[in-house]
């Protein structure tokens, strides 16, 4: 059997460090870049079994070094700022980090005469404003991305069409509905209740959680199902085409809530929204189709939302637990 090399942008975050797991019991042989400044507490387990490169992915002569040292047979391009909400503050940051890193992956691979297989990773957000009778949501929707990340990756997922049709390079692209489990960073609104809950019952904070909006409904998964979708992706996707992962079901952002504090050991929660946390526009309801995967691959999610929830305020909870009363 040939040992397939994948190299992972962005290994240390959420998405990464989940994806060098699956790879790493498919057998291949993982690299990842890191910055120097990356937190590495979801490497720890995995450090003697990845090659981690530092890497400025905004740098094209780094980025060629990290592909002449990895020789990868797939490339999953992770790396990125993905909170939508800092966005609005730093659009030219995010911009910049999220299409100009992937165009110098892009480059250095040209240049090198590299054949990997590469997987964008898009988002849901590109669709943006679905009306009601579009749902659920296509991969043939128009795109009306309404933040600045969601702009950021409509600019990656045309790019990955464009240097497939230019230079014939193997480009699948993946629009990842929203995806949570352990791991997931407490900037997101379901992480950060499940958060807050497990230091509310470690008696760190009083028995209320700080909310944004509640009302916008989400198509979640278990980030677990998706990396293996992103997997098969790489090994049998279809060079060219775009592809949505997601459950096919929706939940409201209050429904997450209300499941995690029925899961707490409290007795009383009092729910207050926060300004701060609104954002000047938000995606009402998104909500996709998976029938072209399902059909062509034969990915579908496999765990119930519920056990995803559980499994992350169990994460908080071993986290809060750990630290200092």
């Amino acid at each position: 059997m040939i040992e397939m090399r994948i190299l992972i942008t962005g290994i240390t975050g959420f998405v990464g460090s989940h994806l060098a797991e699956y790879a790493l019991e498919r057998g291949a042989e993982v690299f990842g870049s890191i910055r120097w400044r990356s937190k590495m507490e979801h490497m720890e387990p995995l450090r003697d079994r990845v090659t981690l490169i530092e890497s400025d992915l905004r740098d094209l002569l780094s980025v060629r070094t990290v592909l002449e040292q990895a020789q990868p047979d797939y490339i999953v391009h992770l790396a990125a700022q993905s909170f939508v909400a800092a966005s609005w503050q730093t659009p030219v940051e995010t911009f910049y980090t999220n299409v100009v890193s992937q165009m110098h992956l892009f480059e250095g691979m040209r240049q090198l005469g590299s054949a990997a297989r590469f997987l964008v990773i898009g988002s849901s957000e590109e669709y943006g404003l679905a009306e009601p009778d579009e749902l659920p949501i296509r991969e043939t929707n128009p795109l009306r991305p309404l933040s600045p990340y969601a702009v950021s990756k409509v600019a990656q997922d045309l790019m990955g069409w464009q240097y497939y049709k230019s230079y014939g390079m193997h480009v699948v692209r993946a629009r990842a509905f929203n995806h949570t489990g352990p791991r997931r960073g407490d900037a997101f609104s379901e992480s950060n209740f499940g958060k807050q809950i497990a230091e509310m019952e470690a008696g760190l904070r009083e028995p209320v959680v700080h909310v944004g909006d509640l009302k916008p409904t989400r198509d979640f998964s278990d980030v677990r199902d998706i990396v293996r979708g992103y997997w098969l992706l790489l090994e049998r996707g279809t060079p060219g085409e775009v592809y949505n992962l997601c459950s096919g079901l929706e939940w409201s952002i209050e429904r997450l809530l209300n499941f995690l504090i029925e899961k707490s050991t409290l007795q009383h929660v009092e729910i207050r929204q926060d300004p701060a946390r609104l954002r000047p526009s938000d995606v009402p309801v998104l909500r996709g189709s998976r029938q072209k995967i399902e059909s062509s691959l034969g990915w579908r999610t496999t765990i119930p939302l519920e056990q995803t929830l559980t499994d992350l305020l169990e994460y908080w909870r071993r986290r809060i637990g750990s630290r200092p009363r």
